[in-house]
């Protein structure tokens, strides 16, 4: 392909040599006369493993050139990467000038180009900022429309510097998302070769995953710091706590707990990081992680709650209350935390959870442990998820049975309100009558 890569920073130089170096045809695009020489020269502007030689060799073969004529690149490419910086403003907003002057730059010269031309996205951006920022600029300086006159797309990228190159062709994650077939298909190609699921998705999508990404690395560093400190004034090696913990790939790296949706609960959870915390203030250490995952837990309820107060009913059905679903384990369920909340405001509770019945109707010993918040419990329960659907005015649906799924889906779609902490339907999305807690 002939592709030109605009903005030649780090992401913009390893981005064009590595795409030259797979046999491509690149032009580099920037405002800046010193790195265009560099490029042309046969040099890097950036300090980075093995870019150096990269750069050298694919100039010298002619298959990478810098210029800062737009137009010139526009007409003799097919595609162009727009990998300029978006700076954080002094409010945290993301700045998103340079990305929107090359757009601009980019529209006029499309408006000239009779050829289908692809741009892509690659600078970091909220979600909304292609369709806000991008599209208007290349519609307006144009005269095209986005996803007919010209392709869009946004690809982001997860190169860490120092390993860049080695990033460029094992990223670990692909994700993209298009308004077109063409601008799709060329974005397949170019990664296909790739050891890596490619993941398309729509533009909006796409953009949060690169801030999710960033944001749970940081997450990651900062939880293995915390946990290093309390390590460390408790007299043990933080480091190897934390490399026995990633040596369970099953759970403690894995999917397993990263699905969003409702709050925690349960004999371990909850109890565990309240004692981590303590241990922690016992010992003079600061826990700035903990401390918010239990608030943050806190306020996954309370956000519950909100969404069923919003429903206006005074009649709420829950499926399920025990903390998971498959077990009668009521120690500080948050299910049994919110409908306490939900009764004390005079709203009438009833449950269904097979369970939790089960363990009632055959006087199981302990049955009802770990409830503290509703002391008639038994008397909501409901045994026949039918008649709960029937009275219920809302529905809260906060465990996943399989026996219950298609009554569920049937009553979403006779807009009984519905209030989804589980997932139920993964087609529903949130309108009128149905209301996902994260979805």
């Amino acid at each position: 392909m002939k592709i030109s890569v605009f903005g030649i920073g780090y992401v913009g130089v390893v981005s064009a040599a590595c795409l030259a170096k797979d046999g491509h045809d690149v032009i580099a695009v920037d405002v800046d006369p010193g790195k265009i020489a560099s490029i042309n020269d046969g040099k890097t502007p950036i300090v980075e493993e093995g870019i150096g030689e990269l750069v050298a060799q694919v100039v010298r073969e002619g298959r990478l050139t810098a210029t800062a004529d737009t137009k010139y690149a526009i007409d003799n490419t097919e595609l162009s990467f727009i990998c300029v910086g978006t700076p954080s403003a002094p409010d945290g907003s993301v700045g998103l000038k340079y990305v929107e002057d090359v757009c601009r730059n980019i529209g006029g010269a499309l408006a000239t180009k009779s050829a289908y031309h692809s741009v892509i996205v690659r600078s970091t951006c909220v979600p909304g900022s292609t369709e806000r920022c991008c599209i208007p600029a290349l519609e307006n300086a144009s005269g095209k429309t986005a996803g007919d006159g010209f392709g869009l797309g946004y690809y982001p990228e997860f190169l860490r510097e120092s390993t860049a190159i080695a990033d460029y062709y094992d990223p670990g994650l692909i994700v993209f998302g298009t308004m077109d077939k063409p601008t799709e298909a060329a974005l397949t190609a170019l990664n296909e070769a790739l050891p890596c699921t490619i993941h398309t998705t729509d533009i909006r999508t796409a953009e949060l995953v690169k801030y999710t990404s960033n944001a749970w690395r940081a997450v990651k560093v900062t939880f293995a710091n915390e946990i290093g400190n309390i390590a460390k004034a408790s007299g043990i090696d933080g480091q190897t706590v934390m490399e026995i913990l990633c040596s369970d790939d099953k759970v403690a790296i894995s999917p397993y707990f990263m699905r969003p949706g409702f709050a925690f609960g349960g004999s371990c959870l909850p109890k565990d990081v309240r004692a981590l915390r303590y241990l922690a203030r016992s010992t003079g250490t600061k826990a700035h992680i903990l401390n918010a995952v239990l608030e943050a837990n806190d306020a996954q309820i309370a956000r519950a709650e909100a969404m069923v107060e919003a429903s206006g009913e005074k009649k709420v059905g829950f499926v399920g209350i025990s903390f998971k679903p498959g077990t009668d384990d009521l120690r500080e369920s948050p299910l049994v935390a919110l409908a306490a909340r939900l009764i004390d405001k005079g709203v009438d509770v009833e449950i269904y959870d097979p369970f939790v019945q089960e363990a009632y109707a055959t006087a199981t010993p302990g049955a009802g442990r770990g409830n503290e918040g509703i002391p008639d419990l038994e008397a909501r329960l409901n045994a026949d998820i039918d008649d709960l659907i029937e009275n219920a005015g809302t529905l809260l649906v906060g465990n996943y049975y399989h026996e219950t799924i298609e009554r569920l889906k049937t009553a979403t779609t006779k807009q009984k309100k519905v209030v989804d902490l589980a997932r139920v339907n993964r087609e529903m999305v949130s309108d009128g009558s149905y209301n996902g807690i994260c979805w």
